[in-house]
């Protein structure tokens, strides 16, 4: 391969919510679409790796009623994914953390229905392995730039270290994205990236 050797790295739940917001669909064939537009002319891809969780499966209690409710889900458009050319699926964890009112509650109201909560959830695990990608890549010296498509300033210790490994680091900036400054102190090069 000539040119300079890239890893994308791509926090599949900045993504998602950034393509959300653009009125794009989200699907495998438009992720891989956008981390091949991430890559510059000199350089030559090397892999793309894809963080993300499984929506949530499992049965809660409705916060009103107490009835039980069942979350489903399918993970077929992961496994589409990772079949992909030179993509690899890293995969979190969805932890359910309860629910949260859908307005602001008041006085003289109806009753409160399940209705009127809407169920959270956080993600686990992601960060902690694009960290160890980038301590990896700087340790084998595989690529030469690391390609971030993220917005989460707990990824600057790894940029650091990656950076102080040698490595160059490159921020991606999709359409109307405001960057976390912090974040921006940290990378050699903010790229910005259209919509494909």
């Amino acid at each position: 391969m000539a040119g300079i050797r890239v890893a994308v790295l791509i926090d599949g739940g900045f993504l998602r919510v950034e393509t959300i917001k653009a009125k794009k669909l989200y699907t495998p064939d438009f992720i891989e679409r956008f981390a091949l537009s991430c890559r510059a002319a000199d350089e030559s891809l090397f892999r793309i790796l894809y963080y993300d969780c499984s929506l949530y499966s499992g049965t809660v209690k409705l916060p009103v009623s107490g009835q039980p409710y069942t979350f489903t889900s399918s993970d077929a458009w992961l496994h589409e994914l990772s079949h992909k050319d030179l993509f690899a699926v890293r995969r979190g964890v969805l932890k359910f953390r309860g629910f949260k009112p859908r307005r602001t509650l008041g006085t003289n109201q109806a009753p409160l229905t399940d209705a009127d909560f809407k169920p959270t959830f956080a993600q686990k695990g992601v960060d902690m392995r694009i960290g160890l990608d980038i301590a990896a890549y700087s340790a084998n010296h595989a690529v030469d730039r690391i390609l971030l498509v993220s917005n989460d300033t707990d990824c600057i210790p790894a940029l650091k270290y990656g950076r102080r490994a040698g490595l160059q680091t490159v921020l991606i900036e999709p359409p109307n994205v405001r960057l976390t400054p912090e974040l921006l102190a940290h990378i050699d090069f903010k790229r910005p990236v259209l919509w494909p």
